[in-house]
């Protein structure tokens, strides 16, 4: 991860390999935002460079400029789609841009300065964690490593020394570096990343802090009446695993709890998924991901709100004793399930984590899952969904995705769409009418919420993740191919509020 700093030095100063301005387009054409840190000489002649390169500053545009007189090496343009100069309700603009340039830099620049516009908290702000993002690189199991990876981030700003600036870059730290420990997880082949190793890498990312790691397997699982997971990892010879993460700080005066899905690996089980629906199937423990990264980053910055978080881990294979359609199980709650269709895994062991998070009672519970194929037909590839037992809430959780710059959009929990999940033989079955998927699945997670004190449900939060999760070809702003670290800053932001 490269470092992060301010400095109120300006571009011609910067030793920088690289320096980025920021774009925006007026008549369809690109111009030089303007900053303080890049002196008129120097924006004169990149205005007229794009205008001679017919540039329109467009978002994902990168034009690379050499030569600019006052400023050594190499300077880069990174167009933000914007029409004027950024404001504050612009951050998520200038995130991608700042990202689009360092993605482009990768291998290119050791050091890359930003000459944005960077007149407040939230400007300054913005570039640092943009350009951190798409600095992100996974290269563990490549034989040969990048020659230059960028190593430092610097943004130009006479902001430099205020209080909230140097704070807000100390945030932007620690979250990327907790998202980038998320998209490391994920990228992880499934052959070295299984319920156990997950379990042992949380172990010891999680050393010598202040979150305790509670690890339960196939036994204890077994003996907690956990038939989501125990059913789910029948046809693995690498067992499930249930990790807790509990962070208690001595002030906290709200309790979240997050439930992760970890399928380390979906075949589809018996219900055996094509061959080229299993290609990126390592990318099914994602929320699982953005859960342990999430109660990392709260911890590490030391937010006063208390957060337990529940990873449910299982691989989904074929195997002699694999689950089968037609069995029933028992969760931990008492209900009974008729398993239908095996591919429909992640319900079942997200089922067990709700009913253990339940019995603590927190204030909020908050899934997260790569779930349905449903809601990626919905909101396509960019887009996640939110559903809950009450809308305020849900969209409390929406509102701090927005806030955070991820792309979240509330739907119903129509509750017509349970009949189809009545059963012959157990309780409920876990599936139910094909249209309307996303919202069957959630409804059938909302049957192992638990209720509070006073006999109510809890409130609850279901975030369907399987969108946005993983990107197998798209590229845009700080987002590249493979794990996108997706719904950990959601978290941490939402932690922030109810902090």
């Amino acid at each position: 991860m490269p470092t992060l700093t301010v400095t109120d030095t300006s571009a011609s100063k910067s030793k920088a390999d690289a320096v980025v301005v920021l774009a925006v387009q007026q008549d369809g054409q690109a111009r030089v935002a303007p900053a303080t840190a890049l002196d008129r000489a120097a924006q004169e002649h990149v205005d007229n460079a794009l205008e001679a390169l017919s540039a329109t500053g467009a978002a994902d545009e990168i034009v690379r400029l050499p030569g600019v007189p006052g400023v050594d090496g190499l300077v880069v343009v990174s167009g933000s789609g914007l029409d004027s100069a950024p404001t504050t309700d612009d951050v998520e603009a200038v995130r991608r841009a700042a990202g689009a340039a360092t993605r482009a830099l990768r291998g290119k620049a050791k050091a890359v300065a930003f000459a944005f516009p960077a007149e407040t908290t939230e400007l300054v702000v913005a570039t640092g964690e943009g350009a951190l993002f798409g600095a992100y690189e996974f290269d563990a199991y490549r034989s040969t490593k990048t020659a230059t990876p960028i190593a430092k981030v610097t943004v130009l700003s006479p902001l430099a020394k205020d209080k909230a600036v140097r704070a807000g870059v100390k945030r932007a730290g620690v979250v990327a570096e907790q998202r980038a420990w998320a998209q490391d997880l994920v990228n992880t082949p499934p052959l070295d990343l299984y319920p156990a190793s997950f379990a042992e890498q949380v172990k010891e990312h999680f050393a010598g802090s202040n979150v305790k790691v509670k690890v339960q397997d196939e036994k204890a699982l077994a003996k907690a009446n956990a038939g989501g997971l125990v059913g789910v990892g029948r046809g693995s010879a690498r067992p499930p695993r249930l990790v807790t993460l509990s962070y208690r700080p001595a002030k906290a005066k709200q309790h979240l709890a997050f439930v992760g899905k970890g399928i380390t690996f979906d075949s589809g089980g018996l219900c055996i998924k094509p061959a080229e629906g299993m290609i990126t199937m390592k990318c099914d423990m994602a929320g699982a991901a953005a859960v342990a990264a999430g109660i990392a980053a709260i911890a590490e910055l030391g937010l006063p709100v208390a957060v337990t978080a529940y990873l449910c881990l299982a691989e989904n294979l074929t195997g002699a004793d694999a689950q089968r359609p037609g069995d029933v199980v028992t969760m931990p709650n008492g209900k009974t399930v008729e398993v239908i269709n095996t591919d429909a895994e992640g319900r079942l062991v997200m089922a067990d984590g709700l009913c253990f998070a339940s019995r603590e009672k927190p204030d909020l519970i908050v899934d997260v899952a790569t779930l349905t194929g449903a809601a990626v037909l919905s909101l396509g590839s960019r887009t996640a969904a939110a559903l809950g037992n009450d809308d305020a809430t849900r969209d409390e959780v929406v509102a701090a995705a927005t806030a955070a710059g991820e792309d979240f959009w509330p739907m119903p929990l129509l509750q017509h769409l349970r009949s189809g999940m009545k059963s012959l033989v157990a309780d409920t079955k876990h599936t139910g009418p094909r249209m309307g998927g996303m919202i069957v699945a959630a409804l059938f997670l909302q049957d192992f919420v638990g209720d509070d004190k006073d006999g109510n449900q809890l409130p609850w939060v279901h975030l369907d993740i399987a969108a946005p999760a993983y990107s197998t070809d798209e590229k845009y702003g700080y987002i590249d191919t493979g794990a996108s670290g997706f719904a950990v800053r959601t978290l941490v932001q939402l932690a922030e509020g109810r902090a």
